[in-house]
């Protein structure tokens, strides 16, 4: 088979599987670069077939090259972090895996894979950067304990105290004094919860009413970032550790002396769960492509929403990062476990969005707080503060929500009634279907809060189909 019958194979494999890519000759001319990866780095296909790497790429150091090391070196690259300059000088962040094409243990050519995440890079530096300058400036501006708000606001971020968790059942009331001694003292605190049943308002309030109130206070969403940016959001990066990096801190630094919330740990990858683990065990954290070790003083509070016993089974978590996060552990109840509670959170978000939408709605009809009771939420508490938020952003002048004014569950139910009187004179059954599942899609999400991640896990689907049909439907 001739060398261009090759091309053609991997032009079509490529096209099929998808991604950018980009193959070099072992003499390191171009001899495949596909449209997603001319689309990616901003280069047209006919400017870089043919073309010496180090012709096109002229700004990428040739010792930070990954096509040009796996054809001198046999050395494969994966899942790597690359911010570098285009041919016209525009600067792109990719995720990169680049491997050697070896034939009769000779290098023959080399392949990369690219994925553009210069707008997640962008975003996660951006974060960065906000978190140090609004810590730098707090610094400067402690506030009085004795004359705070029950909830202040500093650069919009809010900051919840124990005195705004409302709810008086057996349950909650024994979870919420065990927080409370969990404030006392300065061990790692596990909390597992729903989605929805108010786990950051815990975490912040260990903080803010313990020992390190005083010390900043900094979340991280770990399903939120891709696995390589990740490492270096937590622990920064070393200028010249990779293509790109600049000398960053990272959360655990920006951090230090207070306490760093890393919510969904058990979405953060598994290699990364072990890194975690030895910073947690060694106090200390050594930046990536550093090779200095840096002291960090940081409590970790971390949050789980499915059972630890499952995620362990299932591979998500590991045991022995689980038993070190778990010094202290907070098992948050669900709303439809604490029932009795519902009213006194719904004068609570009477009295929170009459002040936002300027209105005096005092109280709700029995017939409504009937409804109210009788849901079971699956979003928990932010899927009760939703239906309330809504109701009263649409009273008018009335002083009391009836049964008309809750909308609760969504609007499925109503799509479920209408079941039995579908005809096929009136709709086509596949229309129907796909109104339904954009209604359930749509009231899931809503309860998760737009939480993709764990929508998917709710609706058993995959997180990929998940993300095709909100674009589908336009969520």
């Amino acid at each position: 088979m001739r060398v261009k019958d090759y091309q053609a194979i991997l032009k079509a494999a490529a096209e099929v599987l998808g991604g950018a890519i980009h193959v070099v000759d072992a003499d390191g001319i171009t001899i495949l670069y596909n449209e997603e990866m001319a689309t990616l780095e901003k280069i047209n296909v006919s400017d870089a077939l043919g073309k010496p790497f180090r012709e096109i790429f002229s700004s990428i150091p040739e010792e930070e090259s990954t096509l040009l090391a796996a054809l001198r070196y046999k050395k494969p690259t994966l899942n790597q972090e690359q911010t570098y300059l285009n041919a016209y000088g525009k600067e792109i962040a990719v995720i990169n895996s680049t491997v050697p094409i070896i034939v009769d243990g000779k290098v023959v050519a080399a392949m990369e894979v690219a994925k553009d995440i210069t707008d997640i890079k962008n975003m996660s530096d951006t974060i960065l950067d906000l978190q140090s300058d609004l810590f730098t400036a707090e610094d400067d501006a402690q506030e009085d304990s004795e004359q705070r708000p029950r909830r202040s606001k500093k650069a919009g971020i809010k900051k919840y105290h124990f005195d705004d968790i409302a709810g008086k059942s057996i349950a909650f009331e024994e979870v919420l004094a065990r927080a409370k001694k969990a404030s006392r003292n300065d061990v790692t605190v596990l909390i597992n919860g729903e989605t929805g049943t108010g786990k950051e308002l815990f975490a912040q309030s260990i903080h803010y009413d313990g020992l390190r109130k005083k010390g900043p206070f900094l979340a991280q969403n770990c399903a939120a970032i891709p696995e390589s940016l990740l490492e270096g959001m937590l622990f920064g990066t070393a200028k010249g550790g990779f293509t790109g990096a600049e000398d960053r801190a990272g959360l655990f630094e920006q951090a230090n002396g207070g306490t760093l919330l890393l919510d969904e740990v058990s979405a953060m990858p598994y290699g990364l769960q072990g890194k975690l683990l030895r910073v947690l065990q060694e106090e200390y954290i050594r930046r990536v492509g550093g090779d200095r070790d840096i002291p960090v003083d940081v409590r970790i509070i971390a949050t789980i929403n499915e059972p630890a016993e499952k995620l362990i089974e299932e591979g998500r978590l590991r045991k022995d990062l689980y038993f070190r996060l778990g010094i202290v552990r907070l098992q948050i109840p669900p709303l439809r476990d604490r029932k009795s509670d519902i009213p006194i959170l719904v004068d609570e978000f009477l009295k929170k969005y009459n002040d936002r939408f300027d209105k005096q709605v005092w109280m709700v009809s029995d017939k409504a707080m009937s409804k109210l009771m009788d849901y079971d939420y699956p979003g928990n508490i932010r899927e009760l503060e939703n239906v309330i938020m809504g109701a009263v952003s649409m009273a008018d002048d009335e002083h009391v929500l009836t049964e008309d004014d809750i909308s609760i569950g969504g609007s499925y139910k109503g799509a479920n009634t209408g079941i039995a009187g579908f005809t096929s004179g009136n709709s086509k059954l596949a229309d129907y279907l796909e109104d339904i599942e954009k209604t359930l899609i749509g009231q899931q999400l809503m309860a998760n809060d737009g939480n993709v991640s764990q929508t998917a896990r709710d609706l058993g689907m995959l997180r990929q189909n998940l993300q095709h049909k909100i674009r589908k439907y336009g969520l």
